[in-house]
């Protein structure tokens, strides 16, 4: 089996993102040596990096999947020309057809009257059926494509010198396999959009959020309401942040599906204690990473002060206590957090990921909190 990196995360064949957290430990450790931190004190957070795709809808989302399947399409016809000459249709460009259904859908929308939800059914079963015939075409394209793979061996002609047309069909047969590829990645999406197109738009069902599909070009993006001031809805992926004293973070999770912040703390005091050697003195967050009955457990570990209100409905004891000045010192230490989130997202490109893909987020957000954490360290060493 497989080692997870020191952050939990599964290894990615493609670019593993192992060495990077191993180097943000390095450098938590090093911090801790050049006296930047005592690491006695650590406090949790969530918060939001949006990747990058525009304003999801069921409109855009069908036009994403014409245009890019259609390409595909496109750059299969020189090399089934000839096998696919039978067939009407198979190379059919419907971007013309698509962009006009498009433009009309939304010169309904602006209009904003009481008829635009009875015009608009109409122009969205236009679309839906554009799309489908597309990922019909697709899928034709595709049999084709393996077809051609499959001929592979069996065309090849060692004893003579190769021909221009030889050539030609050595060049097609490699570039199937990479549309193939493509195809491959986009099809079950292309289908995922169109079935949530039907649901949503047509039948009036709505799609659980879990289920839904939010670009195709970055398809682990997920809808998180967190109901910020003027950002009601963000489109990305959340992420847990450790720091301690001095600024340094030192640890990063990402959240899979269904993953929630309230069991992050236990996770975030066992990291702390594999690169410092021991619990932290006083372990803080808000409400939302409160659990019944989680303080003795992280007591136990070692942890002295757990500093956490309570979710809902407080008992007496635990109103009694969140209301004394030493409780509330604490807690206060905790607000250094939302800064320091707010720093990173404005300086260190965690407001917006740039690269594609969940292993390309992670090593955006992964080496701009390297960064965050070597400026502070140069600033106390320039002192």
């Amino acid at each position: 089996m497989p080692r997870r990196c020191c952050a939990g995360h599964r290894p990615c064949a493609r670019r593993p993102c192992r060495p990077s957290w191993i180097v943000l430990d390095r450098v938590a450790v090093l911090a801790k040596q050049a006296k930047v931190t005592s690491a006695r004190k650590l406090r949790v957070d969530a918060t939001v990096v949006e990747t990058p795709i525009h304003y999801p809808t069921d409109s855009g989302l069908l036009g994403d999947g014409v245009r890019v399947l259609t390409r595909f399409v496109g750059r299969a016809k020189p090399l089934l020309q000839q096998q696919l000459a039978g067939k009407r249709g198979v190379f059919r460009n419907r971007l013309r057809a698509m962009r006009r259904t498009l433009q009309a859908l939304y010169r309904v929308v602006r209009r904003k009257a009481h008829t635009t939800v009875a015009q608009q059914r109409p122009l969205y079963e236009r679309l839906i059926q554009l799309a489908e015939q597309t990922l019909q075409q697709a899928r034709t394209v595709r049999q084709a494509l393996e077809r051609v793979g499959q001929h592979r061996a069996a065309s090849r002609s060692p004893e003579s010198a190769p021909s221009a047309g030889v050539v030609q069909a050595a060049r097609a047969r490699g570039a199937a396999p990479r549309l193939q590829a493509e195809l491959d990645r986009f099809l079950p999406l292309m289908t995922q959009v169109i079935h949530q197109a039907r649901s949503r738009v047509l039948d009036e069902t709505p799609v659980p959020a879990q289920e839904k599909l939010l670009s195709l070009f970055e398809p682990h993006t997920r809808a998180l309401r967190r109901h910020k001031t003027g950002t009601p809805v963000e489109f990305g992926r959340q992420v847990v942040l450790d720091e301690v004293e001095g600024g340094i973070v030192t640890r990063v999770r990402l959240f899979g599906p269904g993953e929630v912040e309230r069991h992050e703390l236990d996770p975030a005091v066992k990291h702390h204690q594999a690169v410092f050697g021991r619990a932290p003195h006083l372990l803080t967050a808000d409400r939302g990473f409160h659990v019944s009955g989680q303080e003795a457990a992280l007591q136990a570990a070692g942890v002295r002060h757990v500093v956490v209100p309570v979710a809902g409905r407080p008992t007496t004891q635990q109103r009694a206590q969140e209301r004394t000045r030493t409780w509330k010192r604490r807690y206060r230490w905790r607000a250094g957090i939302e800064g320091r989130i707010h720093s990173l997202r404005r300086d260190y490109g965690l407001r917006r990921c740039r690269s594609h893909g969940e292993v390309g987020l992670l090593r955006d957000v992964g080496w701009g909190i390297l960064a965050s954490n070597l400026r502070h360290i140069a600033q106390r060493l320039a002192v």
